[in-house]
């Protein structure tokens, strides 16, 4: 019933979209001065065009046409009076140099703007030149994300294509009722901290139909989040499906009410994961379904880890303070890159529980793999490949 409910609400959110792109009036951004060569600043005319947008009276569209708009860090501020459909046919493309881009930490920001959907497109970061920076060990500034929503609600992005990102592709912060459609989403498996979609301190959130390959997580959870649906995601390379890294503060909001269905991981490091520094903290996880899932090489498909530290650096050595309760794995199969294709390593202070397996069949090697378990309690039924640990 639940997942009818869902395919029925994105059904209607996409005729509504529709009706409101098909009733708009149209403000084209060739008309206040954009240069489609992919060369002329184009931010002020896409400024302008939004002003005219925000403070139309009826619904309206704003029209980027085919070409290549070069534009250096641009917020879209609201509130605006009316819906506002931002109709994207060509490339949004970032200036060469990383430093023009400022330390903000955005490209494109879009903040406290309600009733905006977002159709089609490319966006291209061209992070090369900051990756090589980071990777050099050079004073370099913070990377910024490519799309970022920022207290913004009933927002609706279809279509897009996102490359290159410097930081996370896609943002979603201090958002209500988001819709993530059919979205591409690309960077070579080594960029640094190039997250595909990162959710945090948001309710009612679906990603649907997206695929992303990645240097770093696919889609990250960040606390806060609430009411968050996905299904139908394809990921790989990337780091998976992770809910964190959570912990690294003593006050977070918690993690509650997670699904994701229907996807395939591939020679992913990570297929789905929550992971949580050692450290004292009031947060949680709760709530959470990963079902009809596929692996095909991947690292560590299934993984709990309450004692995460990247690189083994600066490493708290405490004990994880974050709850994390009711989780169910069903219908999980496929290849592990590892021997060991399960692991819960939860906090002995503060030990995982109702974690729940229903069958698993995942293999290494055309043989069973293997799972560990510390601190973990819960139960298993079916099929189970590797053996429950729980």
């Amino acid at each position: 019933m639940a997942n009818t409910i869902k395919t029925l609400l994105l059904i209607i959110s996409s005729f509504y979209f529709f009706i409101q792109l098909s009733s708009a009036a149209t403000y084209n951004v060739i008309t206040y001065g954009a240069k489609p060569d992919g060369k002329t600043d184009s931010t002020r005319p896409f400024l302008k065009a939004w002003t005219s947008a925000c403070t139309s009276s009826t619904p309206s569209t704003i029209n980027v046409p085919k070409g290549r708009f070069l534009l250096k860090p641009i917020t879209f501020r609201g509130p605006c009076k009316n819906k506002i459909t931002f109709r994207l046919n060509g490339t949004l493309v970032a200036p060469l140099d990383f430093r023009a881009l400022g330390s903000s930490g955005y490209w494109i920001l879009f903040i406290k703007v309600n009733d905006v959907s977002f159709f089609g497109g490319n966006i291209d970061a061209k992070g090369a030149s900051y990756w090589a920076c980071k990777d050099s060990g050079k004073d370099c500034p913070p990377g910024a994300r490519s799309l970022t929503f920022n207290w913004a609600n009933n927002i609706y992005l279809s279509g897009l294509t996102s490359i290159n990102s410097r930081q996370s592709h896609i943002t979603i912060n201090s958002c209500n009722n988001v819709l993530v459609k059919n979205v591409k989403i690309m960077a070579p498996d080594q960029s640094p901290n190039t997250d595909g979609i990162h959710v945090q301190s948001s309710t009612d959130v679906t990603i649907t139909g997206t695929t992303i390959q990645t240097g770093d997580d696919c889609i990250s959870i960040g606390d806060g989040t609430k009411n968050l649906f996905m299904a139908h995601i394809k990921c790989g390379p990337g780091h998976g499906v992770s809910i964190g890294s959570l912990g690294k503060e003593f006050d977070e909001q918690g993690v509650q009410n997670v699904t994701l269905m229907n996807a395939v991981f591939t020679k992913s490091d990570n297929g789905v994961r929550i992971k949580t520094w050692a450290r004292p903290g009031n947060g949680f996880v709760k709530h959470v379904v990963f079902e009809n899932i596929i692996m095909n090489n991947v690292k560590n498909p299934i993984i709990i880890d309450q004692n995460y530290c990247p690189d083994n650096v600066g490493c708290p050595g405490q004990s994880a303070g974050v709850k994390i309760s009711d989780v169910r794995y069903k219908n999980i199969g496929g290849t592990s890159a590892t021997s060991e294709a399960m692991t819960f390593d939860c906090s002995s202070t503060n030990p995982c529980d109702n974690v729940r397996l229903e069958d698993i069949k995942l293999t290494y090697k055309n043989k069973a793999s293997t799972s560990t378990c510390n601190n973990v309690g819960g139960s298993s039924t079916g099929i189970l490949m590797p053996q429950s640990c729980l």
